[in-house]
C-alpha cells in the first residue's frame, strides 16, 4: 500500500517540492491531507490535482474564495483557521506528515501528528528549536519518528545509519555556503541592503530563511536541530563554510575517519528519502557529477562575520525557554530589516541582547515555549523601534 502523506504548508517551496516528489512516486506515495496558510488559489490547485480527502486554509477568511475555486472540481472536507491545520496534523489519517510551515505556528501542528502516532517529516526547524525536548519525549513516547527535510540533517542521518555507538562520533559537522556575504567587507556589513540579503547563492527560500542564511542563524538553529536529533551535546557539532553545496554532512569517528553525504544541492533528495527512505529510488532527480563541479572548498567560521552562531549555541546552552526567545525574536528583527527599519548587523546585536537578558524558564510545556515566545517578541519590537 502507498504511504499516506499529509502536507501542512503545501504552496510553500518545501511543500510543492514534496508534491513533486510524490507525483513522480504513484505507487509509493499518496495525497491525504494539504493545508496551508493563505493560498486559497494554488491550494485549490493541489487540491484538484492530488484529490485528498481533506484540505485546511489557515486564514479563515480567505475560506470562501477556497470553496468557490472547488466548486464542482473536489468535493472533500475544508477545515479553516490554526484549528483547522492542528486538525490535519492529528487526525491519525496519515503514516507521516510533512510539516512545512513557517515559525512558531508550526509547533502545534508537530506535536499533534507525534501524538497522532504519525511520523513528522520536519522541515519546520522552528519546532525543534524552541521545543526539541517536548517533540523528542512525544516521538519516543508515541513510537513515531522525526525525520529531516533539510539537506544538512539529511545527510548526518545517512553518515550515521547503522546505529554508531556514540562514543565512537568525536563530532559532526554541518555545512553552510556561507550566504551572499562570504567576501564581502565586515566593515561594510552595516549597510547590506534587503536586497542583497535575499540573493542566496545556493538557494531558493523563503526571505526569513534566506536572511537566516546570510547571519549564519540558521546555521545556528541546525546545531539546536542535530542536537535534538541525533542526541549529541552542541560542542560535538561543529560548522564549516563549503560554498559550493555539495557535501552536506560530515561525520568525523574517534579514529580520525571521516564519513560525508554528497549530492546536487536539491531539495527533493531530503525530501524523497524522509517519505521513502531507508529506500532509494531512481525518480530523476538531479545527480552531482563531481568530475564536472568547481573544487570543493572549506572554511572555518569566521566569528566576526557571523556572530549569529555564537548567539545561537549561548540561547542552547542556556536551554528551557531561552531558544524560543531566540526565535521569535529573530522573526520579529528580520521582518523589521527587511522592511527598512533597522540595520542588518543589528540584528545579531539585538539577538545577543535578548539572549542575554533572557529569563532563565522551563520548557516542559507549551504555554511556557508560547508566553516566552510573546515575550521576546515585545522586546525585539522595541529595540527594533529604537534603532
Amino acid at each position: 500500500m502507498p504511504r499516506r502523506v499529509a502536507i501542512l504548508g503545501s504552496t510553500g517551496t518545501i511543500g510543492r517540492q514534496a508534491l513533486d516528489v510524490i507525483a513522480r512516486l504513484p505507487d509509493r506515495l499518496e495525497v491525504t491531507a494539504l493545508a496551508a496558510r493563505r493560498s486559497a488559489s494554488l491550494l485549490a490547485e493541489q487540491a484538484v490535482r492530488f484529490r485528498p480527502g481533506r484540505i485546511a486554509i489557515g486564514d479563515a477568511a480567505r475560506a470562501d474564495e477556497l470553496r468557490a475555486r472547488l466548486a464542482g472540481k473536489w468535493s472533500g472536507e475544508i477545515l479553516t483557521g490554526t484549528e483547522g491545520i492542528a486538525e490535519i496534523a492529528g487526525s491519525g489519517g496519515a503514516d507521516v506528515v510533512v510539516n512545512a510551515l513557517v515559525g512558531t505556528a508550526g509547533l502545534e501542528p508537530s506535536l499533534a501528528a507525534l501524538r497522532a502516532g504519525s511520523d513528522l517529516a520536519l522541515a519546520n526547524k522552528e519546532s525543534l528549536v524552541i521545543a526539541g525536548e517536548l517533540l523528542r519525549k512525544e516521538a519516543d513516547r508515541a513510537n513515531a519518528r522525526i525525520l529531516p527535510i533539510d539537506s544538512e540533517h539529511s545527510g548526518l542521518m545517512q553518515c550515521l545509519a547503522g546505529g554508531r555507538s556514540p562514543d565512537a562520533i568525536e563530532r559532526v559537522i554541518l555545512t553552510a555556503s556561507g550566504g551572499p556575504f562570504r567576501t564581502r567587507a565586515i566593515e561594510s556589513l552595516s549597510s547590506v541592503l534587503p536586497a542583497e540579503a535575499l540573493r542566496h547563492p545556493t538557494w531558493t527560500m523563503g526571505p526569513r530563511i534566506t536572511v537566516d542564511s546570510a547571519t549564519l542563524l540558521n546555521k545556528g538553529f541546525e546545531i539546536h536541530e542535530a542536537r535534538w536529533l541525533f542526541d549529541l551535546p552542541h560542542d560535538r557539532i561543529d560548522v564549516w563554510i563549503h560554498p559550493q553545496s555539495i557535501v552536506h554532512a560530515i561525520v568525523e569517528f574517534a579514529d580520525g575517519s571521516m564519513i560525508a553525504q554528497l549530492s546536487a544541492p536539491d531539495m527533493r533528495l531530503p525530501i524523497q528519502l524522509a517519505l521513502c527512505g531507508p529506500d532509494r529510488l531512481a525518480t530523476g532527480l538531479p545527480r552531482c557529477d563531481l568530475t564536472q563541479s568547481a573544487p570543493l572548498a572549506f572554511e572555518p567560521v569566521d566569528p566576526r562575520r557571523y556572530p549569529c552562531l555564537a548567539v545561537a549555541r549561548e540561547a542552547l546552552d542556556a536551554g528551557g525557554t531561552v531558544p524560543a526567545e531566540l526565535n521569535a525574536a529573530d522573526e520579529v528583527l528580520v521582518e523589521a530589516f527587511l522592511d527598512g527599519r533597522i540595520r542588518f548587523t543589528a540584528i545579531a546585536e539585538h539577538l545577543a541582547r535578548i539572549v542575554r537578558d533572557a529569563p532563565r524558564g522551563s520548557a516542559d510545556g507549551i504555554t511556557e515555549i508560547l508566553r516566552a515566545d510573546r515575550r521576546a517578541r515585545e522586546r525585539a519590537r522595541s529595540l527594533a523601534g529604537g534603532s
